[in-house]
């Protein structure tokens, strides 16, 4: 009798989930960070109108995180290094700020310990890029 409760009350249990649903209600987002793969400039560009955004969709990693919805609701901003001695560089958003008028992102660039205490090092160059979803659509102002 114990056994047929007890196992009545876990079937129970585990069969009755939480419905509740999770919103990201972050402001950005990255989609892609390679450390090797960029242009040879350094450049940052803001995709705002959904034919620029279409060229995105081209990259088959990409396009599994994009839909059809952030063509209309969302900025994106390709973040790219240029060629770089080494490849330990990394791009990162240290904050970003909604104001009434735009979005403030603030980007800092990571240079590896060895370069900066050794700069005659020859490594092969790498081109290091980082793609950000920002979800707004508002004017982006990058410091």
């Amino acid at each position: 009798m114990k056994k047929i409760i007890l196992s009545l009350t876990l079937l129970l249990l585990f069969s009755c989930s939480s419905t509740k649903s999770v919103v990201d209600n972050s402001l950005y987002e990255v989609l892609n960070y390679n450390n090797d793969g960029g242009a040879n400039i350094k450049f940052y560009e803001i995709l705002s109108e959904p034919n620029e955004i279409n060229m995105l969709l081209s990259d088959a990693n990409l396009k599994k995180k994009i839909k059809t919805e952030d063509l209309q609701n969302c900025n994106f901003v390709i973040l790219n290094m240029g060629p770089l001695p080494a490849d330990n560089y990394n791009i990162v958003i240290e904050k970003i700020e909604e104001t009434d008028a735009n979005i403030i992102l603030y980007i800092k660039e990571i240079k590896p310990q060895s370069v900066e205490n050794n700069p005659a090092i020859q490594i092969d160059l790498v081109y290091p890029y980082s793609v950000v979803k920002v979800n707004s659509k508002k004017p982006i102002v990058i410091k």
